[in-house]
């Protein structure tokens, strides 16, 4: 008799518990059936959001940040500096150029943004002198604290060499060892062509 109730009980139990159970996963299929960005985030598949922080002069960078917006969706930030450096001939080379080595930073006009938006920040820039133009040193002077900890992705257009060495002097202004992702493209605005967009489409992959 002790038996025979001790089994009744169980199978109640175990009635009752599937009864809670079915009604949580029918609520928990009805939350998720109504909310697609959790179930791409389930599956690994909601988007990291990006930021894309560039300075340009002759639009090459801006070319290359465009289309990393169009192709990933990243919000952009363009750096200007309020006193202009010279675009053309030997004061383009002789000015930008010291003012890489010198590591300088120009007051920039304001900007707004709020990084805490951020998981990611991509840096865009021209080389000068094999080094990252100073708009960036100054924006991460101004908010290192806030981008210590982010993930860091950075591309650079030239006309010559000097990109890697860039991406090392970038990396350790902002305080860590390396930068993730890196692409270098040769004035792709200035140059443009199949093989040069295709390097930037590949670069875009690597950040979704």
């Amino acid at each position: 008799m002790l038996l025979k109730r001790n089994f009744e009980f169980r199978l109640a139990a175990g009635n009752t518990a599937k009864s809670i159970f079915g009604g949580l996963h029918g609520i928990i299929r009805g939350i998720l059936g109504q909310n697609p960005d959790f179930i791409k985030f389930a599956s690994g598949g909601l988007e990291m959001k990006t930021l894309v922080v560039f300075f340009s002069l002759e639009g090459n960078t801006a070319y290359v940040a465009d289309t990393i917006k169009e192709k990933t969706g990243a919000d952009l930030l363009r750096l200007v500096p309020k006193k202009a450096y010279h675009d053309k001939g030997f004061a383009k080379f002789f000015w930008g150029g010291k003012s890489a080595v010198m590591a300088e930073k120009p007051e920039l006009e304001l900007y707004d943004v709020n990084l805490d938006n951020y998981e990611r920040i991509v840096f865009g820039f021209p080389v000068w002198a094999s080094n990252f133009t100073p708009p960036l040193r100054t924006f991460i002077e101004e908010n290192r604290e806030k981008i210590k900890d982010k993930q860091i992705a950075a591309f650079a257009c030239q006309s010559g060499s000097g990109a890697e060495k860039a991406f090392v002097k970038l990396a350790k202004s902002i305080g860590i060892e390396k930068i993730e992702q890196t692409a270098i493209f040769i004035d792709p605005k200035a140059r443009p062509g199949d093989a040069v967009n295709e390097k930037i489409l590949n670069f875009c992959d690597s950040l979704m």
